[in-house]
């Protein structure tokens, strides 16, 4: 396609469908769309492998857009190229229920690969995409049958590379020579504050150059011929035994076309208006009313048959991979399925065997390794990793390989790069064929916590290792005991947060986030060891609904609930209870979420309102207030830690079995008081328990 009057008429008609659409809907962002609709018409014509009948095909080419409030540009690429996307949702930008929401969202428009929207977080999507398709090919391609041979392309801006994760991840990029992603670069030098050379004056070049890149430069993003020759640059030499990522710098216009805007803020983030809109009609050459695309630009547009083409003769190869290599082509197919193996469930019921049999006081961090250690080596889509703190979080599993540049593997050292590695994480998970998962600390989830919502949002099956969870960790000090962190994540939409008391809990949390297809995990372990708890036979199922009864002694008068390493904590405060006259319930809640999926019955019967209950955990109290209710006690911290061993800090906080017993003490009296009509004298009332 050499036709540069029709490439012109080609973008713009992406032009006018973007702001026709954002006039309508009276919001969104134009400037980037009119910009980058040149870069944009070149790669989805000339480049992309994709096959708008079929979005999900496993060798398709993928492309982020990083900078996602340029969405209307992804969405007029979309309906144009022959996706499920008709005029109609564009007519729809930003409406309730539409296919067309303000920023990009995966699973709501066909042919989206990710969520996109807070800046930078798409280009750490795209190096996780990238690093995913590298080894899937290492592991499945064999001589003459590249069933993995694609790339991973990704639009950013000035804000994404602003953002500090730009950095996290394109640093790590360029250590594994991820040499099929291509990013380019909209350098229009506008952002909403206006021009960027007062707070972005970066030599990128010479940024990403550093980084290990292959940088081209200087690229006139308003040239089709020179934008072409740039991306088949980038593309031959990610061939190369020495390949690099590729960044593609365009110079461009923030809102091209636009006779009275472009070039300045005034054209990033607001409708360009009715009489702005004719003007960059005539400037444009553009006769045609609003959504109206003429026929001959829809069939220069049309990507099915190309993509059906495309999608076709890598089915014909792999037909061949699976008569020569029928194991591999199976355990490809159910990876991209997201199935687990057949004897997934085999395995975690020995795990559990061997848990539920153990004697040993351990850590659960070191639970956490061992049931990794079991499940891993018979889960290859695992692939693991670790912020620089593998010896800590204890995520490398028996038999694991650490992958490199020049090898392939199953673990990841991220370096020192949470948020980074909890984007990249995304991205594997979007592209398929890996269950990703990476360690930190807790306190340290707050750099990686934007992109932990992202995996929620998306529905994603990321898991994430977060040790040394409370005050437990001693020595170390506030800076890193959590304190509001286990609460904090709770509070978001769509996450599984677990706080196992035990090895048990930890193997059932383990095989409850690998088989979460819908949503991601965060397992929040202990440094210290915790106490061996006695559980049923068939606990498992309890333990997997988030809450359940571990033990009562007596006829219960108040409820004791914990997570975490606080349940050895309550259950020796139990035991105190018991032998002086108290009865009561001592539930762990592993889970909170899971628990409060739970049937409305099956929740009241675990915790009955009518039985005062006390809620401890090491950490901050008012989230546990609407498990309790007004008349129940919260024992937590809920101030900063301090540096000491960690039996001290428990006893300096007050969260000791003699604390506990004397808090449900006092809360026993108090509920007996408010009923008059509650037996108490069949039990002596001991206020101090220490």
């Amino acid at each position: 396609m050499n036709d540069i009057a029709l490439q012109t008429r080609m973008a713009n008609a992406l032009r006018l469908l973007t702001v026709d659409a954002i006039e309508r809907a009276r919001s969104g962002h134009p400037g980037a769309p009119m910009g980058m609709a040149d870069i944009a018409q070149v790669l989805w014509t000339r480049h992309l492998k994709h096959d708008p009948g079929e979005p999900q095909w496993p060798d398709r080419d993928r492309f982020v857009l990083s900078n996602g409030h340029a969405s209307m540009l992804l969405y007029a690429l979309l309906h144009l190229s022959g996706y499920d996307l008709p005029i109609s949702e564009l007519m729809r930008f930003r409406q309730l229920h539409s296919k067309t929401p303000g920023h990009p969202e995966v699973g709501i428009t066909p042919g989206v690969e990710t969520t996109t929207g807070p800046l930078g977080q798409g280009l750490g999507n795209a190096v996780g995409m990238a690093l995913a398709e590298k080894l899937l090919a290492a592991e499945f391609n064999r001589p003459g049958l590249a069933i993995v041979d694609h790339h991973t392309y990704v639009f950013v801006g000035d804000g994404c590379l602003m953002e500090g994760i730009s950095h996290e991840a394109c640093s790590l990029a360029g250590t594994l020579r991820l040499s099929k992603l291509i990013a380019v670069y909209d350098d229009n030098g506008i952002s909403i504050d206006g021009e960027v050379d007062g707070w972005f004056n970066d030599d990128t070049q010479g940024r990403f150059e550093a980084y290990g890149w292959n940088v081209i430069a200087d690229v006139d993003g308003h040239d089709p011929d020179a934008i072409d020759a740039a991306l088949r640059q980038a593309r031959s030499q990610a061939g190369d035994a020495n390949g690099k990522p590729t960044l593609i710098c365009c110079r461009t216009i923030i809102g091209r076309g636009s006779p009275n805007k472009a070039g300045t803020e005034a054209v990033h983030g607001a409708p360009l208006g009715a009489d702005e809109i004719a003007q960059t009609r005539g400037q444009l050459r553009w006769p045609h009313a609003a959504f109206e695309i003429p026929d001959d630009l829809r069939r220069a547009w049309d990507a099915r048959e190309r993509g059906a083409d495309a999608r076709t003769q890598w089915q014909r190869l792999f037909a061949r991979y699976e008569k020569s290599h029928p194991e591999l082509a199976k355990d490809f197919m159910r990876r991209q399925r997201g199935e687990l193996p057949e004897d997934f469930g085999h395995q975690v019921q020995a795990l559990l065997d061997r848990q539920l049999a153990a004697t040993t006081e351990t850590a659960t961090r070191k639970a956490s390794q061992q049931a990794l250690d079991a499940l891993g080596p018979h889960l290859p889509e695992l692939l693991g990793g670790s912020a620089d703190l593998t010896g800590s979080n204890l995520t490398q599993f028996k038999g694991s390989r650490s992958l490199t540049r020049d090898h392939a593997g199953n673990y990841l050292h991220y370096g020192v790069r949470e948020f980074g590695m909890a984007a990249a994480m995304n991205g594997i998970a979007l592209h398929g064929g890996y269950i990703p998962y990476g360690g930190t600390f807790l306190t340290f989830s707050d750099y990686s916590r934007n992109a932990v919502r992202m995996a929620a949002l998306m529905k994603l099956r990321v898991i994430h290792v977060f040790t040394h969870d409370s005050i437990g960790l001693g020595e170390d000090g506030p800076t890193h005991q959590s304190v509001e962190h286990a609460a904090s994540l709770r509070l978001i939409p769509g996450l599984d947060v677990w706080r196992p008391a035990d090895a048990v809990e930890t193997a059932v949390a383990w095989r409850c986030a690998i088989e979460q297809r819908q949503a991601p995990s965060a397992l929040l372990l202990s440094r210290q060891n915790t106490a061996v708890l006695e559980h049923a036979g068939d606990a498992a199922d309890s333990i997997a609904r988030g809450g359940y009864v571990l033990r009562e002694l007596g006829t219960a008068r108040v409820l004791l609930m914990a997570t975490g390493s606080e349940v050895g904590i309550a259950s020796a405060a139990q035991q105190l209870l018991f032998e002086q006259g108290v009865g009561s319930r001592l539930v762990s809640m592993p889970c909170t979420s899971r628990f409060d999926r739970q049937s409305a019955d099956y929740r009241r019967r675990v915790l009955p309102p009518e039985l005062p209950a006390l809620a401890i955990e090491a950490g901050h109290p008012d989230f546990w207030r609407k498990y309790v209710g007004r008349c129940g006690a919260v024992m937590g911290v809920d101030r900063f830690g301090e540096s000491a061993p960690a039996a001290e800090l428990y006893r300096w906080f007050k969260l000791t079995a003699g604390d506990v017993a004397t808090s449900a003490h006092e809360l026993v009296l108090e509920h007996a008081k408010a009923h008059p009509r509650a037996p108490v004298e069949d039990f002596e009332i001991v206020l101090s328990c220490n």
